[in-house]
């Protein structure tokens, strides 16, 4: 067969759940567009059941990777910037469609993105150095404090930017050993769901990273109020969203991260993903557990309280 009369291929995308590419239960399908309104693709539009099997997924995974080393985990985000290293093509042609970029700058964002996850790699081992240590006490005590990860972590990606905002509200949530239900952007999901692939052949346990594409609105209320999600990360929300999940997530004490001005999606022009990022993301789903232990004559046995 001639070029000419071949048939292209079209890209089916799926989510991310478990370490699997279901479609939706719903059988829901919606358009994508790029920036100037032409057709792209249809996608998945998750519906709650979808957000509440990602969620029992994560919970399953989360054993097994908050018990990991610190350096695996290192190890591990490290081979997704060389996975994602790999198809750089494909992702910077995804980027520009979906954020209207040249292919200049949308190949810069895909190299941010990938530098994004081993500035990330590299913090696996470190973060515990400055967010615990040993506390002084006035006894025959020592007294230390270490991080230990929170849970199950819902994360709302930023809408506008379709990698690297993505990336850099993920790859800190797993760096520290959470698991994470990801919400794409809605307008914007082909980056997120092509990620997932990555994802998938980059070492990373099935069910620590479950994406899902579909209106933001829609999936975020089940999670905010789900007893079995212990924090979220409100950056993809709206002002009015963003008040409507606070309250629902209080129902059981979730952890709440709020996006910081340069962060948050808007009207600024200025919001600019491409600054550093600081250690704020890392610290914001951790938590911290002090052990006592006597000194001294008291400390033979080995006993901590």
């Amino acid at each position: 067969m001639s070029e000419q009369n071949r048939l292209g291929v079209f890209k089916t995308y799926k989510l991310y759940v478990g370490g699997k590419f279901p479609r939706s239960e719903s059988g829901r399908v919606y358009e994508v567009t790029d920036s100037k309104g032409a057709w792209l693709a249809n996608v998945p539009q998750s519906s709650r059941k979808d957000a509440r099997d990602a969620v029992v997924a994560a919970r399953k995974a989360f054993g097994g990777w908050s018990g990991a080393t610190a350096y695996n985990r290192g190890q591990v985000l490290y081979r997704v910037a060389e996975m994602l290293e790999g198809r750089k093509e494909q992702f910077a042609r995804e980027v520009a469609a979906s954020e209207g970029l040249s292919k200049s700058k949308a190949a810069a964002v895909v190299d941010a993105a990938i530098d994004r996850w081993v500035w990330y790699a590299g913090w696996t081992d470190k973060i515990g150095q400055i967010s615990g240590g040993a506390n002084p006490v006035a006894g025959p005590f020592f007294n230390l404090s270490t991080p230990e990860p929170t849970g199950v972590v819902a994360v709302l990606a930023p809408q506008k930017s379709s990698l690297l905002g993505l990336v850099s509200v993920i790859a800190p949530v797993i760096a520290t050993g959470n698991t994470a239900v990801v919400i794409a952007s809605a307008d914007a999901p082909l980056p997120a769901l092509s990620l997932g692939e990555v994802l998938a052949t980059s070492d990373v346990p099935g069910g620590v990273v479950n994406i899902l594409s579909g209106a933001t609105a829609e999936l975020a209320a089940p999670l905010a109020a789900h007893q079995d999600v212990n924090a979220i990360d409100l950056t993809g929300a709206g002002a009015e969203l963003a008040k409507e999940l606070e309250i629902a997530a209080a129902d059981n004490l979730k952890r709440v991260l709020r996006p910081l001005p340069a962060e948050a999606d808007g009207p600024d022009p200025s919001t600019d993903w491409l600054a550093a990022p600081g250690t704020h993301r890392l610290t914001a789903f951790l938590e911290t557990k002090t052990v006592w232990h006597p000194t001294g004559a008291l400390g033979a046995s080995g006993s901590s309280y």
